[in-house]
């Protein structure tokens, strides 16, 4: 898929995976939704890339949506594959290596939980 607008995108049935391709070496990505209530960005990262250690003010569900990674939340780590979905609770620390060539979608929900 070319690197289309997001407006370009609504109304279209695409895959996420092909929104944002492999770069040697690095992490790439492409936000497709960003507004107050939240974001939802797909990444790519060569093998043996990753985001160190860090935390979020908000719940962050990741899906896998090619390859293999490990995931590190609040000292715990998981093997994740294709098709495969975790949420890092708010203020967890968490991280993310490529095992292999991965691509993931990041879903940041901004706002109070339980309509408070």
């Amino acid at each position: 898929m070319t690197r289309e607008r997001k407006e370009e995108l609504l109304g279209k049935v695409f895959e996420m995976k092909d929104l944002v391709e492999y770069q040697e070496g690095t992490i790439s990505s492409r936000m497709i939704i960003n507004n107050r209530a939240g974001s939802i960005t797909i990444f790519s990262f060569d093998k043996d890339e990753g985001l160190s250690e860090h935390t979020a003010p908000y719940d962050a569900v990741v899906m896998i949506l090619d390859g293999e990674c490990q995931v590190w939340v609040a000292g715990v780590t998981h093997t994740m594959r294709t098709g495969q979905t975790i949420i890092f609770p708010a203020h967890a620390p968490h991280a993310v290596s490529a095992t292999s060539r991965f691509k993931m979608a990041l879903i940041m929900i901004r706002g109070k939980e339980d309509g408070q």
